[in-house]
């Protein structure tokens, strides 16, 4: 069965990693399903409904986006609000629509990995700050999978380091 890949990148004409991840993907339409948030709501209008049965229709589904200021783009926060809601996603004998789901979080992160380390710059691991993510995915009863993370795009964004992140990311992909 497909991936659903819904991708919250704010400018993704300027993006270098999240850019050529999508076209990769788009390589392989029997495979991946993307969807891009700022695409289809530039007004950042989210249709409910409609996500909801998108969400309805995959087994796997993984939230790629560029990881900034400890989180996520606003938009992906929206979508988490206005979509995950009482009576489809959890609290009722109808909810738990993504129950069983194994969903997961694709990162492209400017620093390197060290930086997130107790020792580290920031104190704390991306595992420890995506943390909010996997509660919040528990609660809905989905089955919270590890993350991807390709690091040091703030160093190093020549092609070469680019292509690295590719495979890696399709080999993640298809762990799933």
């Amino acid at each position: 069965m497909k991936t659903l890949i819904i991708v919250t990148h704010p400018d993704i004409k300027n993006s270098v990693v999240n850019k050529r991840w999508i076209e990769e993907l788009n390589k392989f339409p029997d495979k991946y399903a993307v969807h891009q948030l700022h695409e289809t709501y530039p007004d950042e209008k989210i249709d409910v409904p409609a996500e909801q049965k998108l969400m309805e229709q995959y087994d796997k589904i993984v939230f790629q986006f560029p990881y900034y200021w400890f989180n996520c783009p606003f938009l992906l926060k929206k979508w988490l609000d206005d979509v995950l809601v009482h009576g489809w996603a959890y609290g009722s004998k109808s909810g738990y629509k993504v129950a069983e789901k194994k969903i997961a979080l694709a990162m492209s992160v400017g620093v390197d990995e060290d930086e997130y380390q107790p020792s580290g710059i920031y104190k704390y691991t991306l595992e420890e700050l995506t943390r909010p993510f996997e509660l919040s995915f528990e609660y809905v009863k989905a089955d919270y999978r590890p993350f991807f993370a390709f690091y040091g795009l703030e160093y190093n964004s020549s092609s070469d380091w680019i292509e690295k992140s590719v495979p890696q990311y399709l080999n993640f992909l298809d762990a799933l």
